[in-house]
């Protein structure tokens, strides 16, 4: 059936493609934050293994708000590895890395994923997507606070 929503088709596959992207970085995110929550060590050790499930949580928790999205847009939510790999922005962490690394590696990815969520925005906006629009700054808030509070982590007494 036709979607008559108030957004063309032309901008609800843009929007919806965005939020592909930002799916991918969300996903990617996620399995790197539940994977450092299984093996950090260190002095940290249950500092960071509790951040680090509440964080995976949160994420595990958006990804179905992203991907419920796009399909209100009238597109398919990717759902592969190979799919998220290739939309991702985020690179995979291979091996074992210290604790101070993997703090390190989620700032980046918080901030990659802010990134990617500000792209999407002007394509929203454009095409009139208020529901996007609360959605991804939503997603910014998130994202910018837990870089704020892994950037802290890292800096000099």
């Amino acid at each position: 059936m036709k979607i008559e929503i108030g957004i063309s088709e032309p901008n609800r596959k843009k929007i919806a493609q965005g939020l592909a992207k930002l799916l991918a970085d969300s996903y990617i995110l996620y399995l790197k934050t539940h994977n450092f929550h299984w093996n950090v060590e260190g002095p940290m050790f249950n500092t960071l293994h509790v951040m680090f499930m509440d964080q995976y949580t949160e994420l595990w928790n958006a990804l179905d708000l992203i991907a419920e999205r796009i399909r209100a847009l009238g597109s398919y939510a990717p759902g592969s590895y190979k799919q998220y790999s290739q939309l991702s922005s985020i690179p995979e962490s291979e091996g074992q890395v210290s604790a101070k690394e993997m703090i390190k590696q989620l700032l980046q990815g918080h901030e990659a994923v802010a990134k990617t969520a500000r792209t999407v925005l002007p394509l929203a906006e454009a095409g009139s997507d208020e529901a996007t629009n609360d959605l991804l700054v939503q997603r910014l808030n998130i994202h910018e606070k837990t870089a704020w509070m892994l950037r802290s982590m890292l800096a000099k007494d």
